[in-house]
């Protein structure tokens, strides 16, 4: 089991698509589609959508523009465990848990949380129309976690254990899809993904969880496991909601002043060494052996070269030497100079 090798061959960068379901703003199609486009031209193989982007308009968009290209060219991973209807429900009244408003600007479309076999097929199928494709290479089960479902995300858990997770077992059995795991913003649920027995994931997207300024966690209970596992990892928001990339937010909200001191200090740290924070964040996060890519999202097609200069430019040694040094990473975190 490896999710790297279901991966274009080469591939340390994917594109999130988050960003395209109007998430924090409402962007033009223009905008969106220049984006995409910009992916492409800079050699982004590997797209990651959901029909939780914005009740499924990440995967329009997408699927909308990657139709002119040949399918055997790009690999598609979308995530179950929502199932978007054509019925229209007030946005704001929505309980999306931690992640409330975060895609107020998306469509209306009412969002039905089903983690059951039958709901897994639905999403699945409705997600191949919307993208406009005959398959896709990976599934992940959706938030499968505390942020979401908060006291009741083992309840959760355990409805997608018995539904979600056989479903793609068995189509993964079939060669229906390649690889299926789970995408979250906790360890916690990929913790226990790992310890069944009926169940294999083949990895897991792991958004927030391992990033320069949230790492500890992981590198305590998830990391080592799962290389132990043969189950890798993609790391989804290694910019940490956009801190790190010259945004306001962290964890999907305004960023603390403590978030903010931290980021301050990371900042400086990189000028003096003449270093990008975004190449510092990506390539700590490539750096670990459980890793298999970053997937950024973006909304601006600009950012799209930024993230691809990012993973190839050379970072000093003692860049990472003092980051260790300062305590700005946890002692035991991989970095490029243990390579």
């Amino acid at each position: 089991m490896s999710i790297k090798d279901k991966l274009p061959a080469g591939t340390k960068l994917g594109f999130g698509t988050a960003p395209l379901g109007n998430m924090f703003r409402a962007i033009p199609e223009e905008e969106a589609a220049a984006t995409v486009d910009a992916a492409w031209q800079h050699g982004i193989r590997y797209f990651d959508t959901a029909p939780f982007y914005g009740a499924g308009l990440a995967e329009i968009r997408l699927g909308d523009i990657l139709a002119k290209h040949k399918r055997s060219e790009y690999v598609l991973s979308s995530k179950v465990g929502r199932v978007i209807l054509d019925e229209i429900e007030d946005v704001n009244a929505r309980d999306q848990g931690e992640k409330g408003g975060v895609f107020a600007h998306g469509r209306p479309n009412k969002i039905v949380n089903d983690y059951t076999a039958d709901g897994t097929m639905r999403s699945i199928e409705d997600s191949l129309k919307r993208l406009k494709t005959d398959h896709i290479e990976i599934v992940w089960v959706h938030d499968i976690a505390q942020d979401f479902y908060g006291d009741e995300w083992l309840s959760v858990f355990e409805t997608a254990r018995k539904g979600a997770f056989r479903v793609l077992s068995k189509l993964r059995e079939e060669g229906v899809i390649k690889a299926w795991g789970i995408g979250v913003n906790r360890v916690e649920p990929c913790e226990l993904a790992l310890d069944l027995s009926e169940t294999k994931p083949d990895g897991f997207l792991l958004a927030g969880r391992y990033t320069l300024l949230d790492h500890e966690r992981a590198l305590q209970r998830l990391m080592s496991s799962a290389v132990k596992h043969g189950a890798e990892i993609v790391v989804g928001g290694p910019y940490s909601s956009g801190i790190l990339a010259g945004g306001a937010h962290f964890e999907y909200q305004k960023a603390s002043p403590e978030i903010i001191a931290k980021v301050e200090k990371i900042k400086a740290l990189a000028k003096r060494h003449g270093v990008s924070v975004k190449a510092a964040a990506v390539q700590f996060a490539l750096a670990n052996p459980a890793v298999a890519a970053v997937i950024p999202g973006a909304s601006k097609p600009e950012r799209i070269a930024e993230d691809q200069a990012a993973v190839n430019e050379v970072i000093p040694a003692d860049f990472w030497r003092e980051m260790r040094q300062e305590k700005l990473v946890a002692a035991n975190a991989p970095l490029p100079i243990d390579q």
